[in-house]
């Protein structure tokens, strides 16, 4: 079982980019800066492995050796993430093909097949000689296999590939006309009559079959984690006890981390949330994610930036003070770990422009690595936090599968996203600093007084009465529009929509309506609720409710369906279900979700003047409320009764005290 008991802090360290004569310094800074946790090898493939035949890891016992002298732990990479020139040239077949038939070609990263046997020979080969080398060093604290899996490369559609698909399809549905059914082949003579007729989902005339690409990204997610498997395998067998993990990137559509989650010892990920966009609440949405995926066990941050990227059209610095902000954010929302890309900014290649740790000064002079240095000497202080838990009352339905199919093509509007369907009702309980856990729509949601399920679009049986059930024995449903539309083949349910969530939601939609772009309609509430109530501007989309048990909160405005339901709610057993069948401005999501968790029983984290995050961990040495200025300005924060001390500055404060934030300021308070 997975087991930290400290704060882990540190960066990507690539030395094999610099002369050895570097690396006494590397040492130095490490030192002055709290750093604990270095990942190395990441992309040293090359430099491990020069050619086919030859190994060189005289390197990297070196580097290992400083290391643990130095008393920094080392993350070591399988360093599989980049195969090596001498891969592509020697074996071209080891390369993946795009959608058209052309393979990518070396000089960039993450070329590989996923399904090349080629690929995956060379990369267990390799991953056994590291830890069969590494395995008794004292400086192993854990393996970071390969690096962002898919980030560039979800897809392959080679003859390999195409093959396994086929294969994967025949022990998914047994017989042709299974599939035939399930895809719906009837339309446009998709009709298969053998196995090897069905292709991938290459280049097309027009929309792909919905049901064949829904299946393929799923063949993908399983192939990609074929990959991680193999890995993992080899490394526990040589390696037992030693933690492995990969790390995840968010909100990242292509891999399914709820699969992913349970073959990880601990959940690590990459953030780099814009600064241009100002309070990272996607971030903080991600964050909620991580830990979400292994049942609320604390996640480390692997990679963020210092100051700023090098990947978006302008890339903006991170202003004093927002770095440390953004990484106590981190810590707050469960992270026991904050490391950054990179140690030492690079001085050639493709993220030579992408900041880190230690900048191209090369030395402590520079306002970043002062930065770097305060925050990790700070959290030397927050041991006590390690371990502990995030407390949440209300989750939020997330499903990967269904971002795949509501996002498919040949959609009544294109522009229904399900992230931003997320957004925005978790930004809505964000800002009320009501702790959110996300949750599969099969799980056991029976801890929660408030689940929400946005867009929900693709719904099994099983999940259909799981959230019916969850309603029924007392619980708080919200439902947003195009939800319980399509069964896990994207095939309509028959019977009106939301067919499987008619009876928990109390109504029927008779029809849709997809508003243009630019256009809107008005909401008004009907005063069926004390704490809803006012106009507000709608979006997207429009429902046409027929209620049958539900009670309108709201109703349009405008249009044909003037006086229609907008939004309801239907009582339903012991418990109570929402609706909403537009896309609705945030302030009525605000109001609508802070009413709903106050009848719910919910109360914030601590009542905090706006622009101020607060969350709560708990765990075995303590409970920490983590108080977090995002404002812009000062701000004061009435403490409730207690008695606290601050980790950070160690002042002490008593009942009813008040704690002053500066902007960007943090607090984290050990409940006494």
């Amino acid at each position: 079982m997975y087991r930290q008991r400290q704060m882990y802090y540190g960066g990507d360290y690539n030395p094999d980019q610099w002369p050895e004569s570097v690396w006494a310094d590397d040492m130095r800074l490490m030192r002055m800066a709290g750093v604990n946790m270095a990942s190395i090898a990441i992309f040293s493939w090359a430099k491990l492995q020069p050619t086919e035949t030859t190994y060189d890891f005289e390197w990297l016992d070196r580097l290992m050796d400083l290391m643990h002298e130095n008393g920094i732990q080392a993350d070591l990479a399988t360093a599989t993430a980049s195969p090596p020139a001498w891969m592509a040239k020697n074996y071209p077949e080891s390369l993946a093909v795009d959608e058209n038939g052309v393979p990518f070609g070396f000089g960039s990263r993450q070329h590989y097949n996923p399904n090349s046997p080629v690929y995956r020979k060379f990369a267990a080969e390799l991953v056994r000689r590291l830890a069969e080398r590494y395995k008794n060093h004292p400086a192993l604290a854990m393996w970071h296999i390969n690096n962002e899996y898919a980030c560039h490369v979800q897809q392959d559609f080679s003859d390999i590939t195409e093959r396994k698909f086929r294969d994967w399809l025949k022990a998914r549905y047994g017989t042709i006309e299974e599939l035939n059914d399930r895809w719906g082949t009837a339309f446009w003579s998709q009709r298969y009559a053998e196995w090897d007729e069905v292709p991938l989902p290459k280049h097309t005339p027009t929309f792909p079959n919905p049901g064949q690409s829904l299946d393929f990204a799923r063949f993908m997610d399983d192939c990609i984690l074929e990959l991680y498997l193999m890995e993992k395998e080899i490394l526990n067998e040589v390696t037992p006890g030693v933690p492995v993990m990969t790390n995840f990137m968010g909100f990242f559509k292509p891999l399914d981390y709820w699969k992913w989650a349970p073959h990880l010892d601990v959940v690590t990920w990459d953030s780099y949330p814009d600064p241009h966009e100002g309070r990272p609440y996607d971030a903080a949405m991600a964050h909620d994610l991580m830990r979400s995926l292994r049942g609320g066990q604390p996640f480390l941050l692997m990679e963020q930036v210092s100051g700023q990227v090098n990947w978006r059209q302008r890339n903006a610095l991170k202003k004093p003070g927002v770095m440390r902000l953004w990484s106590y954010e981190t810590v707050a929302r469960g992270g026991d770990g904050i490391l950054f890309f990179q140690w030492r900014q690079s001085r050639a290649g493709a993220e030579k422009w992408h900041s880190a740790m230690v900048t191209h000064t090369g030395d402590e002079h520079s306002r970043i690595y002062r930065e770097v240095a305060q925050l990790g000497n700070e959290l030397k202080k927050l041991d006590d936090v390690v371990g502990s838990r995030v407390e949440a009352q209300a989750a939020i339905v997330f499903d990967w599968e269904n971002w795949w199919a509501l996002e498919l093509p040949s959609k009544p509007s294109s522009d229904v996203k399900y992230i931003e369907q997320i957004r925005n009702v978790y930004r809505a309980l964000h800002e009320a600093n009501i702790g959110v856990d996300f949750v599969k729509p099969t799980d056991d949601l029976s801890k929660y007084k408030l689940v929400a399920a946005p867009a929900l679009y693709m719904v099994t049986a099983e999940a259909a009465a799981n959230l019916e059930q969850y309603t029924k024995q007392g619980g708080t449903l919200l439902v947003t529009f195009f939800s319980g539309m399509v069964d896990e083949n994207d095939r309509v349910h028959l019977g009106g929509y939301p067919a499987p969530l008619r009876k928990v939601l109390g109504l029927a939609v008779e029809e849709f309506d997809a508003l243009a772009e630019g256009a809107s309609n008005r909401i008004r509430a009907t005063g069926a609720k004390p704490w809803l109530s006012g106009e507000w501007k709608a979006e997207l989309w429009a429902d046409v409710i027929r209620l049958e048990g539900a009670e309108p909160l709201a109703v349009f405005a405008e249009d044909f369906y003037a006086g229609g339901a907008a939004a309801t709610v239907h009582a339903f057993g012991a418990g109570r279900a929402y609706y909403v069948g537009t896309f609705p401005e945030p302030a009525f999501m605000s109001a609508l979700l802070r009413g709903v968790a106050a009848e719910c029983g919910i109360a914030p984290a601590i009542e905090a003047p706006h622009g101020v995050e607060a969350t709560v961990r708990a765990g075995e040495n303590g409970r920490f409320t983590f108080l977090l200025n995002h404002s812009g300005a000062a701000a004061v924060v009435s403490l409730p009764e207690g008695r606290y001390t601050d980790l950070l500055t160690g002042a002490s404060y008593g009942s009813s005290a008040k704690v002053t934030l500066e902007p960007n300021g943090v607090a984290i308070l050990k409940h006494e």
